[in-house]
């Protein structure tokens, strides 16, 4: 049965109408998907909450900030919580709340531009890689392997080492270390998709590689490395953490979280414990949401894993 159209009705009047069902808006598709998350995932909707208050909090950091965090007072050197400073004093008299609210700021940008450059840079190596297959694909797995053979908190060093300490080279060498494994993951979807039927077909009516791998290939590999992402957060968060605690990250006296935990260490052999334990709470809260965030987007996109899994 035809659908009845506009000059189809003006040519034959008496034609069946066949009504046609209104398909949803684009905007209409994402609220039905946010909702469906979450309803399946409570403890994922809690992580992501965490993470967007983590955002906001980086963003209006100079409103929620009490002090500067970097304004000396020596008057209230080491001063535990009191109501002037709900989280204490550094050893330089520093608000601790500010710190970790500035730091914040530092701490996400690393983070979440290195996960950003590092998959983007594996995600499309890993597509080139699978697709196009011989010797390219040989030479490239194989300095995968090389990458791979490394700690990633080691191979971080040795560019930092090389690089010397920054903003710009820490988020380049945590970026580096998330490539190998972007790569593997894109590279095995791929493999697993190349052969099929409308990527022959792709072939067959003449397109060429790039447009097949562009608009063909690298669709179905979003869903993957949205989820290797989410879980490279946490990751990358650690990797801040530790580099900066060992003096090759963020230097001083630009507050991340790192830095402020190594600081502290660094200025008395038995650190008070509010500057110790603040710092590590923001760290283990901020990558714990992250995994969990990862792990929900991961059962949210393959519930056939999940059913596997379980």
């Amino acid at each position: 049965m035809r659908e009845l159209t506009p000059a189809l009705a003006r040519e034959k009047p008496g034609a069946s109408v066949v009504m046609q069902p209104e398909q949803p808006g684009l905007v209409t598709r994402w609220q039905r998907s946010v909702m469906r998350f979450v309803r399946s995932s409570p403890i994922g909707t809690v992580a992501v909450l965490i993470w967007l208050a983590l955002i906001l909090v980086a963003i209006f950091a100079p409103v929620l900030a009490p002090y500067d965090p970097l304004e000396a007072d020596y008057g209230a050197v080491r001063q535990g919580p009191t109501a002037a400073h709900w989280l204490g004093t550094d050893h330089l008299g520093r608000d601790v709340l500010s710190r970790i609210i500035y730091g914040s700021r530092i701490t996400l940008i690393v983070s979440l531009s290195s996960v950003l450059l590092g998959d983007l840079l594996g995600f499309i190596w890993g597509i080139a890689s699978g697709y196009l297959g011989g010797r390219f694909d040989m030479l490239s797995q194989r300095l995968v392997d090389i990458l791979m053979s490394f700690p990633a908190l080691i191979l971080a060093l040795l560019l930092l080492v090389v690089l010397g300490a920054g903003l710009t080279t820490v988020i380049v060498a945590i970026a580096v270390t998330r490539i190998p494994s972007s790569t593997r993951i894109t590279r095995s979807v791929v493999l697993s998709i190349k052969e099929t039927a409308y990527v022959e077909a792709a072939r067959m009516i003449g397109a060429s590689q790039l447009r097949i791998m562009r608009l063909h290939i690298a669709p179905q590999c979003v869903a993957p490395i949205l989820v290797v992402a989410t879980l490279h957060l946490g990751a990358a968060i650690f990797a801040e953490s530790a580099l900066s605690f060992l003096g090759m990250g963020i230097p001083p006296p630009a507050p991340s979280w790192g830095n402020m935990l190594g600081g502290v260490l660094a200025a008395a052999f038995k650190p008070p414990w509010w500057l110790v334990v603040f710092p590590g709470v923001a760290i283990t809260i901020a990558i714990m949401a992250a995994n969990l965030m990862g792990d929900a987007l991961r059962d949210f996109l393959d519930p056939k894993l999940k059913k596997r899994l379980e």
